[in-house]
């Protein structure tokens, strides 16, 4: 998960200061060069490090932090304002022209997935009620203009592509005039990448730019790829202008060091986050959240966005009606897990859980394998035992068990959970109708 590693430090280091009573500007400063060692760790830029620490430092080591009831909540909460502030205050998003096509011009190096991310951005947009257009640009790289067709149909987006063999210049400025005649308000320009950076690559971004006059320069960059991926930024905003940095791979980065530098290092602001390889998993950058999640107090609003994207609401009021009614089986059961799933993995969706860092989790299964071997053993059921639970008897569970690949241990151990929930469920109905009496779990 992104930024495990650095959280998991920091939240020791802020455990130890919260254990205080009162705090010594000694105790203070050595919090701070643990904070310090750790962002190293991370591999944040040195820079962007120094002047951190040094605003943290200046605000920690006064009288108001020292003399307060709890000095360290507020050296926390300090921290939580600095780092909020490194990764640019507030959410920046894409700017709309207010009238006519609003040209996105996406660029960056090979690799970074660029094109993938174009199509993720479409699909983003897509969902705003706008109409964009993907732009075939990359007429170098082996299947490019095949990729991005394959993305396109996957969200359904048009893409207008002329082949390799003519410039990339022209195939823009075509694209904005195709774009105008067929009712399309947002034009997404995949261009090519190199390996590295290089004056042709440049000299034929500045053209494209110049032809179209892009509302917005996005710059895709590979957030494992840590502080190359600064560079990078650092590179293309000097040599073109960005306004704004995508960075991909941000689920899979346990340090962070790349998120945490680059706007202090280009004054750019990161406007989206690849979070997974699906193309809906392309997430808006907000940096009190992001900040939020990394000391452990965890990102609530993202996890309630992240439910109202994922669950049916017609079929959330049917399953409603159907605890109250204490009809709840184990199609819904499925339904429901499915559901939960599409959210993204398990052990992130939990991390936005305020208090549930890494340490705390260590007892608590999450792996995606034993939800998928939970659904093998539902759908192993007939549509009547799924519809009624109560008939499972020993032999219906052999063969359950032999038709999932599991044990029959398993499939006792899920019936058992099953019925236990259902109890609870009939419990809290009961209740939220006024009946009297106290409740009680089933396995106390």
């Amino acid at each position: 998960m992104a930024f495990d590693q650095l959280s998991t430090k920091l939240q020791d280091v802020f455990k130890n200061l919260k254990s205080k009573g009162k705090l010594t500007e000694k105790d203070v400063k050595a919090a701070l060069r643990e904070v310090k060692l750790a962002l190293l760790e991370a591999d944040v830029n040195f820079r962007v490090v120094k002047g951190f620490i040094k605003s943290i430092e200046e605000r920690a080591v006064g009288e108001e932090v020292m003399s307060s009831l709890t000095p360290g909540q507020q050296v926390i909460k300090i921290v939580n304002d600095e780092l909020v502030d490194l990764m640019g205050s507030t959410q920046s998003k894409i700017l709309f022209a207010s009238k006519g096509i609003t040209p996105i011009l996406m660029v960056g190096l090979q690799g970074a997935g660029k094109t993938t991310t174009a199509g993720k951005l479409a699909n983003l947009i897509k969902a705003q009620g706008k109409r964009p257009l993907l732009v075939a640009c990359d007429v170098y790289r082996p299947a490019a203009i095949e990729q991005l067709k394959k993305v396109a149909s996957q969200v359904n987006v048009p893409v207008f592509a002329l082949g390799t063999k003519v410039n990339p210049v022209d195939i823009s400025k075509q694209a904005m005039e195709y774009a105008k005649a067929n009712n399309h308000d947002v034009v997404i320009i995949d261009t090519a990448g190199r390996l590295h950076i290089d004056e042709v690559l440049m000299g034929e971004l500045k053209n494209i730019k110049s032809e179209v006059k892009p509302k917005e320069i996005l710059l895709v960059v590979d957030a494992m790829t840590g502080q190359d991926a600064v560079n990078v930024a650092e590179s293309f905003n000097g040599a073109l202008g960005i306004d704004g940095v995508v960075m991909t791979k941000l689920d899979g980065d346990n340090r962070g060091g790349a998120a945490l530098s680059v706007k202090a290092v280009t004054n750019k602001p990161i406007k989206y986050v690849g979070m997974g390889e699906k193309l809906s998993e392309l997430e808006p950058f907000y940096p009190e959240r992001m900040a939020s999640r990394i000391l452990g107090m965890g990102d609530m609003l993202t996890l309630i966005e992240k439910a109202q994207q994922s669950f049916d609401e017609e079929k959330s009021r049917e399953l409603e009606a159907k605890i109250r009614k204490a009809e709840f089986d184990f199609n819904d059961f499925l339904e429901q897990m499915k559901q939960v799933r599409n959210m993204g993995p398990i052990g992130d969706l939990l991390s936005m859980i305020p208090g549930m860092n890494k340490a705390k989790m260590g007892d608590i299964n999450v792996d995606e394998k034993q939800m998928s071997r939970i659904e093998a053993i539902v759908l192993s059921m007939t549509k009547e035992e799924r519809q009624n639970p109560s008939i499972l008897n020993l032999s219906r569970k052999k063969r359950i068990a032999r038709g999932s690949g599991c044990d029959i241990s398993e499939v006792n151990r899920l019936v058992k959970q099953f019925d236990q929930m259902k109890t609870m469920m009939k419990q809290f109905s009961g209740m939220a109708k006024g009946k009297k009496g106290k409740f009680k779990l089933p396995f106390m």
